[in-house]
């Protein structure tokens, strides 16, 4: 059975997320689709103002208001997904080909990310498609500065989604983009008329075509164009250092993202070694991981995502993309500096042999 892919769609308050849905959900590519809408207080609003889809469109929406997705009910959002999937089994709903889960601008998009991979029930029929992170052009540079949320929702998204252009200013557009770029190399900025297709399909591999493309969901060569295989601006453990003069406001100047490129094989022992120390030790500062593998022995890839903590298990490929056989893994973290991460793996990878 093909697992269902799932969209979570995300952005701080007032950045336009509700508007994006609604024009979404008009679009033939999400027709069965079931929308998750978090609202953060007793009394829902947002749900109204989602416009009314036909019945004979299949689309069904679950408000879900008890408190923010992140934190109160994320055993909901579990429990919720689990019961619709189901449900959908025994035919008491529509088949719903697609989900989409909308959440609370306030929301820490981590733990609902946590709750996709590692409940075994949920992962057993859902696969995360990807993230889709609104930014208002007006405010949204105010908005990274002063809110930590804000910059972890747009440094883990695959894709952004920038809103408010025709009403902001043109100079601080290009500004923001730039910032933004700086922050996820790898995440096309799009505007708000970005057609459904442009937004959804952005993980590894769809199930019904057997895509394997591994270059657009890694954007490997987006990081290396940008310029993160070699800069240093004093990022890293150097902020720890209470005589390190940094603007302190700016949030996103802690996060780097990176992406390793190893040409030889790696002892599959030494990779499950060194993202183990690094998610114990440094797991809060792993926002997102993605890696393809050559592994020794293996005449295959191995996939690997995270996000903080929490690893999915690998997942084997059955053939590679191309004839890149390259060992790529992509990081955006916080505090943890190129250099500590490429030295922590060759030890590794030097002791195991």
């Amino acid at each position: 059975m093909s697992l269902i892919p799932v969209t979570l769609l995300t952005g701080f308050l007032g950045s336009g997320k509700t508007t994006l849905l609604n024009r979404l959900l008009r679009d033939p590519a999400l027709k069965n689709a079931l929308v998750l809408i978090n609202e953060f207080g007793e009394i829902g609003l947002d749900h109204h103002l989602i416009e009314k889809i036909e019945e004979s469109d299949g689309q069904q929406r679950i408000l879900m208001a008890s408190g923010c997705l992140c934190c109160t009910i994320q055993s909901d959002l579990s429990k919720t997904l689990r019961q619709m999937a189901i449900d959908r089994v025994r035919g008491t709903v529509t088949e719903f080909e697609r989900v989409v889960i909308e959440t609370t601008g306030l929301a820490d998009p981590a733990p609902i990310l946590h709750t996709l991979m590692q409940d075994p029930l949920v992962a057993a029929h859902y696969r995360l498609d990807g993230v889709v992170t609104t930014v208002d052009a007006v405010v949204g540079d105010a908005t990274l500065t002063a809110q930590p949320e804000a910059v972890k929702q747009a440094a883990v998204a695959d894709r952004i989604i920038l809103t408010k252009q025709d009403i902001a200013d043109p100079a601080k557009v290009v500004a923001l983009k730039a910032r933004l770029h700086a922050l996820n190399p790898a995440a096309p900025i799009l505007d708000t008329d970005a057609p459904a297709p442009a937004l959804i399909e952005a993980g590894l591999w769809n199930p019904d075509t057997k895509s394997l493309d591994v270059r657009r969901w890694l954007q490997a060569d987006t990081y290396e164009a940008h310029g993160h295989h070699h800069h240093d601006h004093d990022h890293g453990l150097h902020h720890h250092d209470p005589h390190h003069h940094h603007t302190l406001n700016r949030h996103d100047d802690r996060i780097e993202a990176h992406c390793l490129t190893l040409t030889e094989p790696l002892p599959w022992d030494a990779v499950t070694l060194w993202l183990q120390s690094l998610t114990a030790y440094r797991g809060e500062d792993i926002l997102r991981l993605k890696a393809i593998l050559n592994l020794r022995g293996q005449d295959t890839p191995t996939v690997l995502h995270g996000v903080q903590h929490l690893l999915h298990p690998p997942v084997k490929l059955p053939a590679w993309p191309d004839d890149d056989h390259r060992s790529r893994i992509v990081l955006i973290t916080r505090d943890i500096s190129r250099d500590l991460l490429e030295k922590s793996l060759k030890q590794l990878t030097e002791v195991v042999g």
